[in-house]
């Protein structure tokens, strides 16, 4: 297989923006690595090639790599070798590689190089253990991952595992990574990405210079060609292709394996496109009237006085500031950067549209206002939603997940609260908000979220995940069309015990059947029994006609099978008449 990406030449971005394109080799040895120059002053400008060989020719192997020009001046390339002991490497691998060039390219202003590199792989780990642990109950989504970004004068490093990082530079070769092997057993890893709940990966910087080589290998390379050997195959310009074929020709059945490189050549410098983070004063007190960078406060949301409505040229807006005890708490500052970028890159219609002013003094976003009420709000002012506007609702949100999960995130607080309502009754439309909760598929095990619409799982350190999300929907599902939650109001501090709730129409007549049988199927209490994914429970949805029955496990026998409890009553009515008859008559 190949792929086609503009790797070369790296714009400065107050300039023009050509492309340049290479050939990269990513599961066979068939492909070609080609070459490009884009011959423009005043930017980063690089030669690179990269080919990946899988040990097996008919099938692919465990290696991907990526090497990215972004539009800031930047350059970034990935090698990701999955564990071959892990029945998943192969796809975390591919996820490495994909998070890395994607959240790189979108990276918050307030984070350096460094601070960008160390939150992707804290998240991207997070998410792979819990993955393999969800899905395998064992850490089968695991990876090795090194990463090097091309940063004005400087060389951003940084790897978990055995996959190699060099520079060679005048006839020198400098190892830049760290093998993460444990001393005695060379061939078990210390560190890799999915391993465990926590990684320390290695990180380093280091000047970058014009003729500078960098090398990034995977394990099927180094292992088989030493330093030495590397530092004469770099000196005499090979390239990717050329060391992965060395390194086959030269490989025993011993240290055969996936071989993958990804070489560099530097043939000029731009200027930094990251060298210092943008720091913001977050403000202590807001009041109304207040201008803060020509915003005008009008009021405060909620009870927090850290979401304000806010008029400007005109028009309305809503301003999010970050909380206090972001002043004093990184993690908190963090997690509010990490909410800003989520809400201003994950762009859809079904979310307010969210904008960082380039201009801003304090430490805030910008969002779309839509003078609306919550489903709350609404629900508590007009009563329960008609059938054709909650099956509206179910296939707006599922639309909405649908979009988050390509990304590999999830809401995470799903319910009323956190959804507003638009429209007039018959054709409401409505939009998903509160993007402060979002997080990466299977990356939070806690009870985040809000309790009373919370999968019984998540009370048990289940990570989150689709079932989770859909249990949740089911349950703001079931409150729009009742008035009333699947299982009542539950505190916080609450570890409940949950009982099959009862079918909606029990509360509403006028809920059809298919209907309680779709809710029902969401909210059931064993994850097995729910949808296996948003697309199966949005096609019921669109399909009526096509939904069966569904009885909870748990729920009382007259509520899962009524014609069983019937038979079983005619049975125990003709044995009790039998018994009867037989007494009588052996009197």
């Amino acid at each position: 297989m190949t792929a086609t990406v503009p790797i070369f030449a790296v714009t400065n971005p107050e300039g023009p923006s050509p492309t340049a394109t290479v050939t990269l080799g990513v599961d066979s040895g068939r492909a070609q690595a080609n070459t490009a120059f884009v011959q423009t002053p005043g930017r980063l400008r690089v030669h690179a090639t990269a080919f990946t060989r899988p040990r097996e020719e008919d099938k692919p192997g465990d290696d991907v790599a990526a090497a990215r020009a972004l539009d800031d001046g930047t350059f970034i390339a990935v090698v990701a070798d999955g564990l071959g002991s892990a029945r998943q490497g192969r796809d975390a691998a591919e996820k490495a590689v994909t998070h890395y060039t994607a959240n790189f390219r979108n990276r918050p202003r307030a984070w350096s190089t460094v601070k960008t590199l160390e939150e992707i792989t804290r998240h991207l780990n997070r998410q792979l253990h819990q993955e393999g642990m969800a899905r395998h109950d064992a850490p089968e989504l695991a990876s090795t991952a090194v990463v090097v970004v091309l940063d004005g004068h400087q060389l951003h490093v940084l790897n978990a595992g055995d996959s190699r990082a060099y520079r060679l530079r005048a006839g020198t070769l400098t190892r830049l990574s760290h093998d993460h092997r444990d001393a005695v057993q060379s061939h078990v890893l210390t560190q890799a990405l999915g391993l465990a709940d926590t990684v320390a990966p290695h990180v380093t910087q280091t000047d970058l210079a014009v003729g500078d080589v960098i090398l990034l290998g995977s394990d099927g390379l180094t292992d088989v060609l030493d330093d030495a050997t590397l530092a004469g195959l770099l000196a005499d310009r090979t390239g990717a292709r050329g060391l992965v074929a060395v390194a086959r020709e030269q490989a025993t059945a011993e240290t055969l394996d996936d071989i993958t490189a990804v070489v560099i050549e530097v043939l000029e410098l731009g200027p930094a496109a990251s060298a210092t983070p943008v720091s913001l004063p977050i403000p202590t007190q807001l009041k109304v009237g207040e201008i803060v960078d020509g915003y005008t406060l009008r009021r405060s949301f909620r009870a927090s006085d850290r979401i304000w409505l806010a008029a400007k040229a005109g028009k309305f807006f809503v301003l999010k500031f970050a909380p206090l005890e972001a002043q004093t708490n990184e993690a908190i500052l963090t997690a509010f950067i990490r909410e800003t970028w989520n809400a201003t890159t994950l762009k859809a219609d079904y979310f307010p549209a969210a904008t960082l002013p380039e201009d801003a003094t304090a430490r805030y976003y910008v969002l779309e206002y839509f003078h609306a009420p919550t489903l709350k709000q609404w629900l508590a002012d007009n009563g329960p939603l008609p059938t054709a506007d909650a099956v509206a609702l179910g296939k707006f949100v599922l639309a909405a997940a649908q979009f988050l999960l390509r990304h590999d995130y999830v809401h995470g607080d799903l319910k009323p609260e956190n959804i507003l309502v638009l429209g007039e009754l018959g054709e409401l439309k409505f939009k998903l908000i509160d993007l402060g909760s979002v997080a990466e598929v299977f990356s939070v095990n806690s009870r985040a979220g809000t309790p009373s619409y919370l999968a019984p799982e998540r009370f048990h350190n289940a990570a989150v995940s689709e079932p989770t999300e859909i249990f949740a929907l089911g349950a703001t599902l079931y409150e729009a069309v009742t008035g009333k939650l699947p299982h009542g109001e539950i505190e916080p501090f609450q570890t409940p015990q949950f009982r099959a709730p009862k079918p909606p129409s029990k509360h509403n007549p006028h809920i059809p059947h298919w209907l309680d049988a779709i809710l029902l199927r969401a909210l059931a209490l064993d994850p097995s029994d729910r949808f296996a994914a948003y697309s199966e429970m949005r096609y019921q949805l669109e399909h009526p006609e096509k939904v069966k029955p569904f009885r909870c496990a748990g729920a009382p026998l007259f509520e899962r099978d009524p014609l069983l409890l019937l038979k079983l009553l005619f049975a125990a009515s003709a044995a009790l008449n039998l018994a009867l008859l037989f007494f009588l008559l052996s009197k």
